[in-house]
């Protein structure tokens, strides 16, 4: 057992699977009345909505219900990124429709000899800057983490170019036929406990009446996404019916709660969103809901911080979370090393979440025998756990790739 300090308080954690203790999830099939839904018409009308309004309540906060119009400007276009590979496009998104510092930068990558290409969408962790060392990129000038690889000050510099190339394969993507879009999360909410008095959960707060308490920093990067989507939808050089969302760790989370709060996203990838989103909250290992909120206090709702030491009172779990991507394919992904994110509880919540799947005619994980390593399973709900630590690697990617192309038919 190990333990995860922060400041004076210590909280427990556990990496030995001995040492976890019996649980029993929330029946994700259980109406509020108490019946089980029986058709995929009762899932859809009753029990997701549900199911939705519990993870608004208890973590992620209100999901803005107010639309807004974006508005956006092509910064450039060029033709012959990577080699002539590819079109790179960025395009920057005005969140608030008058006061024009509120905006997202995107950056896409576009194969040119694919018409109307199906998309990889995904936010990153440090500007658009650090998936590709090319040098046409902007460069972002909003705060980053101070230990983000060329940060000065927390600003990104030059030498922050092309610092998480290994994260997005551009070139494999391109390669396979897909393009890819992505943006900062920071553009959105900076990652701090103070972040939304800058973030859009203030600068928005008006134009989404919705009050910065009503929601969490997960649900302005997941609101993040929604607003990309709306561009992408006018974007006539990509295929806007074939959107893979890919998001990793913290991201990974936000990614499952924009996915379920917009269905026009076709395809999820979870890779390894630990605690908060894909884990089974109720096993004992790794992150925990206690020690996830103590670190990360502006990631969930308030009402998330009371079931730290009741945590099996806690009226959702990840394959409810899970679930709320059906039937739409969904791909959860683990490492080895990565015990953190608990994989066999990530695993355990994909094959649960299997249950909503095969109730609107779809196959999920199948066998609840966690598979071994490099050994993926699964049909429209599929996992994999890999050797190696907590990042997105080339394996990955592979899998992915595959994946998106089998369902894209592409």
């Amino acid at each position: 057992m190990a333990c995860h300090c922060i400041g004076q308080q210590s909280f427990p954690s556990n990496t030995d699977e001995s040492k976890v203790q019996s649980y029993t999830l929330p029946d994700v099939l259980k109406m509020p009345n108490g019946k089980q839904v029986s058709s995929g018409k009762e899932w859809e009308k009753i029990q997701r909505p549900y199911i939705y309004h519990l993870y608004e309540e208890y973590q992620f906060g209100r999901f803005p219900a107010t639309e807004t119009a974006i508005r956006f400007r092509v910064l450039e276009v060029n033709q012959n990124a990577f080699d002539g590979v590819a079109t790179r496009k960025q395009v920057r998104i005005y969140l608030h429709p008058t006061d024009t510092t509120v905006y997202t930068d995107v950056l896409m990558y576009i194969p040119n000899k694919i018409k109307t290409p199906p998309v990889f969408l995904g936010l990153n962790f440090s500007g658009n800057h650090i998936i590709a060392t090319d040098k046409n990129i902007i460069l972002s000038n909003k705060w980053v983490f101070a230990r983000a690889k060329g940060a000065i000050n927390n600003r990104a510099t030059e030498a922050s170019r092309g610092t998480d190339t290994a994260s997005w394969q551009v070139r494999t993507i391109l390669e396979k036929g897909f393009a890819l879009a992505t943006a900062y999360y920071g553009d959105f909410e900076p990652d701090t406990v103070t972040g939304y008095k800058t973030g859009i959960r203030t600068t928005m707060k008006d134009v989404l009446n919705i009050q910065p308490n009503e929601w969490t920093a997960m649900g302005a990067w997941a609101w993040g996404l929604h607003k990309i989507v709306d561009y992408l939808e006018k974007d006539k050089s990509i295929d806007a019916h074939k959107i893979a969302l890919l998001g990793h760790s913290r991201l990974g989370k936000a990614a499952l709660w924009a996915a379920a709060s917009d269905q026009r996203i076709a395809l999820i990838i979870s890779n390894e969103s630990g605690e908060g989103g894909a884990a089974i909250s109720r096993r004992w290992y790794g992150e925990t809901v206690q020690i996830i909120n103590a670190k990360f206090p502006h990631w969930f709702a308030a009402s998330y911080k009371r079931y730290g030491d009741s945590v099996n009172a806690l009226p959702v779990d990840g394959h409810m979370l899970l679930s709320l991507m059906a039937p739409r394919p969904l791909y959860v992904a683990s490492a080895e090393e990565d015990t953190w994110s608990d994989p066999k509880g990530e695993f355990l919540s994909a094959y649960e979440a299997g249950k909503v799947y095969a109730l609107l005619g779809k196959k999920g994980i199948g066998a609840n025998v966690m598979p071994g390593l490099h050994q993926p399973v699964g049909k429209t709900v599929r996992y994999h756990i890999r050797s190696g630590k907590h990042a997105v690697t080339a394996y990955d990617w592979t899998q992915y790739l595959e994946f998106a192309a089998r369902w894209f038919k592409f």
